[in-house]
């Protein structure tokens, strides 16, 4: 008789397990599936889509002063980076047939002047960026001898694919960004002729108003400007899911405190960090997954954390 109580209590000790745990564990299994996520809503404010190319800084014009006689040079009045005048004597050549008979009329008449010096002016006005040749060296007729800077054409040459061409038909002028975050406005002052054989690229000149000097073969960045729009409804890019093929682009959409399901989207211009969303219209209280939404099924449970 001990036995069968013993073993009816075993029973129903069984029978309490199988029922009411399993509907606790059920509840847990179910809160443990929810995808933690965080949201994020529409938002409203001008966009652009542009591309952005490279402006390499150069001196369009520089000029080559050439030895005009073939000797030793006497006088270099020159030295990098220093500034010269227009007219202003930088080198003075003597041949060795001018100092051979200048020495021999010095012997025989020391009231005759002779120099026999050749003397070369700047043409143009700029500063020394090269120089070839120091005072005591022998120099061939045409060599050059040193270059000028014309510091007036200075400007700033952009890489433009031609395709992008029609984007810069209507403007005047281009924001410049320099590496150190300097912002610049360059006007459209004209074109090269020739188009890079290799990147297909031509380049255009952008000429620039600064007080302070910017240095040679500097890169900085161009903006191109494709398209904009003053006000445009547009979420971030990570709230903004596609397939393999980007062909098909949706986002995930809260329809009540743990539920998000598959709304498919039509995105317009896109940044680096935000994506117009043409269709469907969404309102300012919609509530779009931001993370933790990738690889989720049409419906799925989140948990919404902050």
């Amino acid at each position: 008789m001990q036995k069968l109580v013993t073993l009816y209590l075993l029973l129903m000790i069984a029978c309490f397990n199988s029922c009411k745990p399993k509907d606790s564990v059920q509840e847990d299994a179910s809160v443990e599936s929810r995808t933690p996520v965080t949201i994020t809503s529409i938002s409203s404010a001008p966009m652009e889509d542009y591309v952005e190319l490279n402006a390499t800084s150069s001196f369009l014009q520089k000029w080559m002063v050439r030895a005009n006689a073939t000797g030793y040079l006497q006088l270099a009045n020159v030295s990098l980076n220093k500034y010269v005048a227009k007219g202003q004597n930088l080198f003075s050549i003597k041949t060795k047939e001018a100092q051979s008979i200048g020495n021999s009329i010095s012997i025989l008449d020391s009231t005759f002047k002779f120099s026999g010096v050749n003397t070369i002016k700047a043409e143009e006005s700029g500063f020394i960026s090269q120089i070839d040749h120091q005072s005591g060296e022998y120099v061939q007729d045409g060599e050059q001898l040193a270059v000028i800077t014309d510091t007036k054409s200075f400007a700033f040459l952009l890489d433009m694919p031609y395709e992008l061409r029609p984007y810069l038909l209507n403007k005047k002028s281009l924001e410049i960004n320099l590496p150190d975050g300097e912002k610049l406005t360059g006007i459209i002052s004209g074109n090269m002729p020739t188009m890079d054989a290799a990147s297909q690229t031509q380049k255009i000149i952008l000429k620039i108003n600064v007080s302070h000097p910017i240095p040679e073969n500097l890169i900085a960045k161009v903006r191109v400007i494709k398209s904009s729009k003053n006000n445009t409804s547009s979420l971030p890019r990570a709230a903004v899911l596609t397939d393999e093929t980007q062909s098909d682009f949706w986002v995930m959409k809260m329809i009540d405190s743990t539920t998000a399901v598959k709304v498919p989207v039509k995105k317009g211009i896109e940044t680096t960090d935000k994506i117009e969303i043409l269709s469907p219209v969404f309102s300012s209280t919609d509530k779009i997954l931001l993370t933790g939404n990738y690889s989720l099924p049409d419906t799925a449970k989140v948990q919404i954390i902050q």
